[in-house]
């Protein structure tokens, strides 16, 4: 029975789509730990059971403040649809939040999208100051470009192109999309107008074409075969003045964010870590709109291991597991007497 004291909340506020499939891997060590955890489980308590009306003790204050944004889903405390992470999984939450080494205020923006915790903020900026590579690979703030570009409207309207490198023998082409800001690396074993043309062939096969490419005035570019190309696929191709590679603003400045991350990465596989920033990249909000560039260009958030703190992400995979297998024949097929039959012979 509870005590007066408490005020209880309306049934809708308190559980999230609660089902009977178990969740396992981490929703369920996030589950065992909040209830281990100290602070937590007097607050998962409260959240199911009513909030106290009499004055806490200062450590619970960040809960009960938004009291009312508070709910349970499988045991796990949440914030809106971000999981409230125990204390005892927080350094490896801020680990894979800070592996592609994304700097403080993207790290933050990451975070933003699937987790909180009291001092989240103050954790991260600690982590980042704290980090060797970060610091060796920062830099001076970016000038404005000389010449800003008119802003576009539409994802692929404008694409601007330029090369990084050479990072551990490796040269990479940079394109980044000026609407979205999403952003794709790849890896190419020459400079050439053909490696350039093989590379936005396989972007263009999953994007589609571009309205307009904006590169410098090196060989690969100015060569008769990419202006073929462009012209073939109706890409409209412009070029920034010589010597002057700020006019690229947008590529630029990726050009800039990626040799910090090649820097940072220099140790371990560059092609897996290369992945995963970029993955980061598509991932992270913008400061500026709030959405991420993969919301904007794919119209959805792909999973990252950072879903697997959230009941939902492990409980839509078990469903899919389970009717796969329920679907599944459970034995060879066979053909109805007198159907026709293709043979094979070897």
């Amino acid at each position: 029975m509870l005590s007066a004291d408490r005020e209880i909340p309306p049934p809708g506020d308190i559980l999230l789509l609660e089902t009977d499939v178990e969740t396992p891997d981490d929703a369920r060590t996030m589950e065992r730990l909040t209830r281990h955890d100290r602070i937590l489980a007097r607050v998962l308590h409260w959240a199911l059971c009513g909030w106290p009306v009499a004055k806490q003790p200062e450590e619970f204050r960040s809960f009960i403040q938004r009291k009312s944004e508070r709910s349970v889903h499988r045991n796990c405390l949440l914030w809106g649809n971000r999981v409230i992470i125990p204390e005892k999984a927080r350094s490896r939450v801020l680990r894979l939040l800070h592996e592609a080494h994304p700097g403080i205020v993207r790290m933050k923006a990451l975070a933003r999208s699937y987790v909180w915790w009291p001092r989240l903020e103050d954790d991260i900026e600690h982590m980042v100051k704290e980090c060797s590579a970060c610091q060796e690979a920062q830099c001076a703030p970016n000038r404005a470009p000389v010449n800003p570009w008119e802003r576009t409207e539409k994802p692929w309207s404008r694409l601007h192109a330029d090369f990084a490198g050479a990072f551990q023998w490796q040269v990479f082409l940079i394109v980044v999309d000026s609407y979205s800001k999403w952003l794709d690396v790849s890896p190419v074993r020459t400079t050439s107008a053909n490696a350039v043309i093989d590379k936005l062939a396989s972007l263009f096969a999953t994007h589609g074409l571009a309205g307009v490419i904006v590169t410098d005035n090196g060989t690969a570019f100015t060569a008769a075969e990419f202006e073929e190309f462009a012209k073939a696929n109706t890409i409209g191709h412009a070029t920034v003045a010589p010597y002057h590679p700020s006019s690229n603003g947008q590529a630029e400045r990726m050009v800039q964010t990626v040799k910090q991350t090649l820097r940072k990465i220099i140790h371990g596989s560059w092609s897996l870590r290369l992945s995963r920033f970029l993955l980061n990249q598509h991932l992270t909000p913008r400061t500026a709109t709030g959405i991420s560039p993969a919301d904007v260009v794919m119209s959805r958030r792909p999973r990252s291991l950072l879903d697997n703190v959230h009941p939902d992400s492990v409980w839509t995979r078990t469903v899919i597991l389970n009717r796969f297998h329920a679907s599944a024949p459970l034995g060879p097929l066979r053909s109805p007497v007198a159907s026709p039959v293709l043979y094979v012979s070897r």
